[in-house]
């Protein structure tokens, strides 16, 4: 069934791109209009297989934030590096986005060079409007298929808003507000108004009811991959939480829970898949391991799974190899991590080689990781307890397991060394480093989520690092939602409703015991254990900057608390400055409290090479709109978030996204 979807995403994408040119908007500056093309759009569309080609295209492009490779960077990562869960760890580059708050401006995120392993914000711009305008394909030129019955439209049209409203949900929580594009743009336009956030807001949650009306449940599909009733309502209930409709939003996710055929995964299923290196790393198959594999994600069996994204197969052009195995593991195999007898401590052997020894295949097991990105100390030690004590036995967490990799798991694998066979150490009796650069060199991952399987390079026994097992990741199907995040968004709703219902903690420890934790919460929870519950379960899934900027709002609009006490304010929350440890937003408040950030320079190299100074400002909750996207709009003022150069709060704005909407067809003032 999900060979359908891939193979007829293929062909979709094959014949929208033959008539994409007349939607314009792909140029870097997104704009900034391309010429019209002597296409006509109401030809190419007219028929369903172009709306399928369009829709198609929006499917695929959906996963891209996931799967796509900047130059050895995930795009994904940018959205971890503004919270409390990751940092940018490439020490070995200048520009490498650690001091935030001194090098994120309006004209640094401008050239596609910035993608080059320090961050994608670039990206992020210019592919969530290109999404939109995609989206913008299916819903303005639906209509006007002949031949379809008003239930096919409906459903067409719903799944347009879906992908449309997924990527104004990014942008508002990413750069706030932002110019509504929401048609295909025909004649050149370049007086945009930025449109609030809050307009922006209603306008998605009402097509979104819209959607979850029309779209049918993925039980009466007959594709997998495709935009089915479940995503919607999950969309749909972010959205009420961020208007403050907690009871609508926790209606949604009733519904999702309790009424629409959806189970947590309680034990093993599906294909058991041993790790890439089992003589190295053994698994014992476990239910969260099982729910991970990429085999296993979209198949019948998985009842947790709301929609995911297919992208396994040998087709270049359809599929995006993710390479988790070569950007989230830290940087192990050469000489700078030593022995205490002063010997590279991790060899790269190939299987050919004499020395070559199973036991010890790291690279295979793990990958041959160069850390671009590397998880806090919070997100691989304090996450993890609950109840003042750390939970040995969540499954999540869980080196017996083989789901969690440990630094003291690793064996010194060079023979030369009188320590063959001993953990590796951070340092020797003296005292001394052994590792060159702690924050690029020495982390714990989560095997379990980044560890893909490579069949062809697997069976590639004697090639270089890059091309013999899964040492960078491979092709994989991916999950946009599964059941778990919803019993977390439930427990949300409830907490803004009531923050001292007793319920919440069930929706907690329903997730937290399908991993076996013994450690439970009991009594009134806070904001910050939901936020922690999403981080232990959700990781590499959610866009976890996004959310806590979506969380801090919501704590702003209902006035609850945090789990220090702090209130905020709508008036202020994200429009504050500086770099010291009081105020700003919840976001910023999880970053001081749990992260790296403004704390001083970091030394990293035994030798005092390199000492990066993380820092991150209060008006970093939002990334400044680019600068290329205000010039461009040479005819119209687009507003500036708070704090970077061209601020100005008299920049006038829709307030309406109905006003919006109706100046699209207005080329001048």
């Amino acid at each position: 069934m999900k060979q359908i979807i891939q193979t007829w995403n293929h062909i979709c994408l094959t014949l929208f791109m033959s008539g994409i040119i007349v939607l314009g908007g792909c140029s870097e500056d997104f704009l900034k209009p391309d010429p019209l093309s002597f296409y006509e759009p109401t030809a190419t569309f007219s028929s369903e297989s172009g709306l399928q080609a369009a829709m198609a295209i929006c499917d695929r492009h959906l996963k891209l934030y996931w799967a796509t490779d900047h130059n050895e960077m995930l795009s994904l990562g940018t959205e971890y590096i503004f919270s409390e869960l990751m940092v940018a760890s490439a020490t070995d580059k200048r520009s490498m986005l650690c001091d935030v708050a001194n090098m994120l401006t309006p004209t640094s995120e401008t050239t596609l060079q910035n993608l080059d392993r320090t961050n994608s914000i670039w990206y992020f711009w210019q592919e969530t409007y290109k999404g939109i305008m995609y989206a913008n394909t299916v819903i303005q030129f639906v209509d006007a298929v002949e031949g379809l019955d008003e239930t096919t439209k409906n459903i067409y049209k719903g799944r347009g808003y879906f992908h449309r409203a997924y990527r104004y949900l990014a942008l508002v929580f990413q750069f706030g507000d932002v110019p509504l594009v929401a048609k295909v743009i025909e004649v050149p336009k370049q007086n945009y108004r930025s449109t609030k956030r809050d307009a922006i807001l209603q306008m998605i949650t009402q097509d979104l009811e819209f959607a979850v009306q029309w779209v049918p449940d993925q039980k009466d599909m007959d594709l997998i991959g495709m935009v089915n009733k479940g995503a919607c309502r999950m969309l749909l209930a972010k959205c009420y939480l961020a208007l403050g409709e907690y009871a609508k939003a926790k209606e949604q996710t009733d519904i999702l829970i309790d009424q629409s055929g959806y189970s947590l995964m309680q034990n093993t299923f599906g294909t058991f898949n041993d790790g890439g290196e089992p003589a190295t790393w053994p698994i014992t198959r476990n239910v969260i391991w099982d729910l991970h594999r990429a085999e296993n994600k979209l198949i019948s069996a998985n009842k947790e799974v709301i929609m995911g994204m297919p992208n396994r197969g040998s087709d270049a052009e359809s599929f995006v190899k993710m390479l988790t195995m070569r950007i989230l593991y830290p940087f192990l195999f050469d000489g700078r991590l030593k022995t205490k007898d002063d010997k590279q401590a991790l060899m790269n052997l190939r299987r050919n080689h004499a020395d070559y020894d199973s036991k010890y295949d790291y690279m295979r097991a793990f990958g041959r990781g160069i850390a671009t990105f590397r998880p806090t100390w919070f997100q691989t030690h304090a996450l993890w307890a609950v109840n003042g004590k750390t939970d040995a036995t969540d499954l999540r967490h869980s080196s017996e397991t083989g789901n969690w990799v440990r630094m003291e798991d690793y064996r010194v694998n060079n023979k030369a060394s009188s320590e063959f066979g001993n953990p590796i150490t951070l340092f020797n009796d003296n005292g001394a480093l052994l590792c060159s650069d702690t924050i690029r060199r020495w982390y714990d991952v989560p095997h379990y989520i980044f560890y893909l399987d490579d069949p062809v390079n697997d069976a590639n026994i004697s090639g270089s690092d890059g091309n013999r097992g899964a040492t960078n990741g491979g092709n994989a199907d991916w999950y946009l939602y599964r059941l778990a995040e919803a019993y977390l968004l439930r427990a949300e709703a409830k907490y803004y409703m009531n923050e001292n219902d007793l319920t919440i903690k069930d929706d907690l420890n329903i997730v937290r015991q399908r991993a076996k934790c013994t450690e439970l919460y009991n009594g009134a929870v806070t904001i910050g254990d939901i936020m922690n519950e999403r981080a232990r379960e959700l990781y590499w899934e959610e866009w976890r900057n996004v959310e806590l900027t979506r969380v801090s709002l919501c704590l702003a609009r209902s006035g609850k608390p945090d789990e220090w006490g702090n209130t905020y304010s709508l008036d202020n929350f994200d429009k504050q400055s500086g770099t010291d440890p009081s105020g700003g937003s919840y976001w910023y408040q999880r970053i001081v409290h749990y992260s790296m950030y403004n704390k001083g320079p970091v030394q990293i190299d035994a030798t005092g090479n390199s000492n990066p100074n993380y820092t991150m400002d209060k008006k970093n909750i939002y990334w400044p709109i680019p600068n290329a996207a205000i010039t461009a709009n040479n005819k119209g003022e687009l507003s500036q978030n708070y704090g970077y150069d061209g601020y100005d709060p008299a920049t006038p704005k829709w307030d309406k996204w109905e006003d919006a909407v109706a100046d699209e067809d207005k080329t001048t003032d």
